[in-house]
């Protein structure tokens, strides 16, 4: 996917909200540092969560009912992001961990991305 080894880490959804008015998106694009600084629009919410409700569609038990409340009682979409090693916990144990990464890739792909550091550089 363009990184090293093809793997892609998920970064969480910036907790900026785009600008309204006209004055202040001129304002944001000569100060910002980045697009990718602003939240997604919280329009996108219900959009995310169905999706992983979707990944839990076909598992039962305490921790999937559990995992559904917090997704469905979720006010952002960086409290999604936070629930997906739950997520890929409950998949990998109900099925297997090569499908929670399969179901993770249809999750992820709602939030920034950006290639692992390497190893050998400094942070």
């Amino acid at each position: 996917m363009g990184a090293p080894g093809g793997r892609l880490e998920s970064v969480p959804p910036s907790l900026r909200q785009p600008p309204s008015s006209a004055w202040q998106r001129f304002m944001f694009w000569l100060l910002a540092p980045s697009p990718q600084d602003v939240s997604p629009s919280l329009s996108q919410l219900p959009k995310v969560r169905t999706e992983f409700l979707a990944a839990l569609a076909d598992i039962g038990g305490d921790d999937a009912d559990r995992l559904r409340v917090r997704l469905h009682e979720a006010r952002s979409l960086r409290e999604l992001w936070h629930a997906r090693s739950e997520l890929y916990r409950v998949v990998g144990i109900a099925h297997s961990q090569a499908q929670a990464e399969q179901r993770m890739l249809l999750v992820n792909r709602h939030f920034p991305a950006r290639a692992p550091r390497s190893q050998f550089a400094p942070l």
